[in-house]
C-alpha cells in the first residue's frame, strides 16, 4: 500500500530521474521507465524545492508567498501534485523520525 502524503510528510525528488528547466517549465526523465513528465511554472517551482528533501507544509508556504491563491486550494492542489509525483516514482515520501529521536543528542549532552 502506498504512503499517504500529508502536509507534515517529508518529500524529496527521486534518484531515478533526471530533469531539466525549460523556459520556466520543468521536464523529468523516470530513469526507470524511459517516460517523460512535464511541469507547467507553479510544477516547476514545486519540483526545484524537492531537490532537497522538505515538508510538504514547508513547500506549500513558499508557494504562498509566491502566488495570490486560497492556502486551503493550494494545499489540496499541491498534494495531488505530488501524488501524481509519487504515483509516477518520480518523488520518494521519506519517514519521519520517531518522537522519541528527536533531540535526543541533547539528552546525551
Amino acid at each position: 500500500m502506498a504512503k499517504a502524503i500529508s502536509t507534515g510528510s517529508i518529500v524529496a525528488a527521486s534518484k531515478e530521474q533526471i530533469s531539466c528547466e525549460l523556459e520556466g517549465e520543468a521536464a523529468i526523465l523516470n530513469l526507470n521507465s524511459g517516460i517523460y513528465f512535464g511541469l507547467d511554472p507553479v510544477g516547476a517551482m514545486v519540483w526545484s524545492l524537492l531537490v532537497q528533501p522538505r515538508r510538504v507544509a514547508e513547500i506549500r508556504d513558499a508557494l504562498l508567498e509566491e502566488y495570490d491563491v486560497d492556502a486551503e486550494q493550494c494545499s489540496r492542489d499541491l498534494l495531488q501534485l505530488l501524488g501524481e509525483l509519487h504515483a509516477r516514482g518520480l518523488i520518494q515520501i521519506m519517514d519521519e523520525p520517531a518522537a522519541d529521536d528527536r533531540g535526543s543528542d541533547e539528552k546525551n549532552s
